[in-house]
């Protein structure tokens, strides 16, 4: 969706915005559709989805493109066979009277020609692309919750956010067609296996320096991370999808969207090497979005702040960076937070923009100060990580409210609203310094050192570097 360090990539975040998840998936499927969809890969005369949309007994007569821009005419045909050509205004498509079949193309880089690939409108090249489904599935436009799906895929091995059954068909509720997440077609395929999950991987495209073995490492190695921060992964199955980008030699961005379960999309640089896994943050911050609901409406700031405080916590954790690395991180993040934010108040900044480092690193300082005050006033004994698990025990899905509920009922008494008041309304990060001094993070010439302070014991439960007496 938006990563902590946000660099260069941060442009890319503004042409982008996550969707929203809605109720668990059932277990069981419906032979009841009243939709049936056919999805065609095509590479010539230009990479594209051919759609296909069968229209059975009771199927809705108005649809609409949730992100539209990609298709200007559907083309309908009735029961008798005549065909009529339907024009998409601003996104919806009226479907006639009679028309049992609709029918499209999508060209997968035919926007990117225009304004430049993204994740959303297509990116790829040869047979291996990469599209959100929002950009081109035509979908009811409402959505009952009794509405079903069928849909199948030729063509290509794709990678969608659901598993199909034995014969290929993915079985869709109404909601999974609105947030319908990120689909690859094409591209080569790993799996990462943990104890409690999977995460299913499409490579789409080359890698020059690293195999596709060490891909794929490098996600598991982040999806590791994660259970630093929680007790088991969050979902049982997520779909990952690597797009390669030339000329470049990192992971440069990734966003997740909540699809039923979500699906995550990473750009890796095409001569990404086994050092920029190694000092890689991206893959990880994107997973750690998993570890709490999705907040209904959207609270950038948290959830980008909760993201990028674990972070950092979670490699000093798992090893991969030292406790001192992880705070000189955090400390030069809230410096650039604090340069954008300039003299505005924490208020005024998170309402002002979803996409600028002050609204991550206000996020992440609301989150450090959150997680201290908690082991504070429980002696050490609860944690904002127990925020987190009990908030996913209610759902996928919850509120900021809801999220101030869940920290009072973890710390025992009154804590989240006050210290929210605390923050909104003055100076951004000025609770940065008094903080830090309390952890026994001190920022001088030579840069940070961590020593004994009031706090400090509780910084060393936090980085990792003693576990005796909390739980992992």
């Amino acid at each position: 969706m938006p990563c902590p360090r946000i660099r260069a990539a941060l442009c890319l975040s503004a042409l982008l915005w996550l969707s929203c998840v809605g109720a668990t998936r059932p277990t069981s499927t419906s032979s009841s559709e009243s939709l049936r969809y056919h999805i065609t890969y095509v590479s010539q005369p230009e990479p594209a989805l051919d759609v296909e949309v069968m229209l059975l007994t009771g199927a809705p007569r108005l649809f609409r493109f949730t992100q539209p821009g990609g298709v200007a005419t559907v083309v309908a045909y009735r029961e008798d066979g005549e065909r009529l050509d339907v024009a998409v205004v601003d996104g919806a498509v009226r479907v006639p009277p009679n028309v049992r079949i609709l029918r499209y193309r999508y060209a997968l880089g035919a926007r990117g020609r225009a304004r430049g690939m993204g994740l959303h409108t297509g990116m790829g090249d040869a047979d291996a692309w990469h599209v959100a489904g929002r950009a081109y599935l035509l979908r009811p436009h409402e959505v009952s919750p009794t509405l079903r799906a069928e849909l199948r895929v030729t063509g290509a091995d794709a990678l969608l956010p659901w598993l199909p059954d034995a014969s290929g068909a993915y079985h869709l509720r109404g909601e999974d067609l609105v947030d319908a997440g990120f689909h690859g077609f094409g591209g080569r395929r790993c799996q990462v296996v943990l104890s409690d999950a999977v995460v299913d991987v499409a490579l789409l495209g080359h890698f020059s320096r690293v195999s596709d073995a060490r891909v794929c490492g490098w996600l598991e190695q982040a999806a590791t991370e994660v259970r630093t921060v929680r007790r088991s992964f969050p979902h049982p199955r997520i779909s990952v999808r690597v797009i390669s980008v030339p000329r470049r030699d990192e992971p440069l961005f990734g966003m997740v969207l909540w699809s039923s379960p979500p699906s995550i999309s990473l750009l890796l640089g095409q001569d990404a090497t086994e050092a920029s896994f190694t000092r890689d943050w991206v893959a990880l911050h994107e997973m750690l979005h998993l570890t709490h609901p999705a907040l209904l409406p959207r609270v950038p700031w948290l959830s980008e702040g909760l993201a990028t405080y674990f972070t950092e916590l979670a490699r000093a954790r798992s090893g991969r960076q030292s406790a001192g690395r992880a705070w000189e991180e955090l400390v030069d993040g809230f410096a650039r937070g604090k340069r954008a934010a300039g003299e505005r108040t924490m208020e005024a900044v998170v309402t002002d923009s979803d996409v600028s480092q002050g609204t991550y690193w206000c996020g992440a300082l609301f989150a450090l100060h959150l997680d201290v005050e908690i082991r504070r006033v429980t002696g050490n004994r609860r944690r904002l990580e127990d925020v987190l698990e009990w908030l996913a025990e209610r759902g996928t899905t919850s509120t900021l409210g809801a999220f101030g509920v869940a920290v009072d009922a973890v710390a025992g008494e009154p804590l989240f609203e006050s210290l929210l008041a605390r923050h909104l309304p003055r100076r951004a990060f000025v609770e940065q310094e008094g903080l830090l001094e309390a952890l026994g993070v001190t920022v001088g010439v030579a840069g940070v050192t961590l020593v004994e302070a009031r706090d400090s014991t509780l910084r060393e439960m936090m980085d990792g570097t003693r576990t005796s007496g909390v739980a992992r």
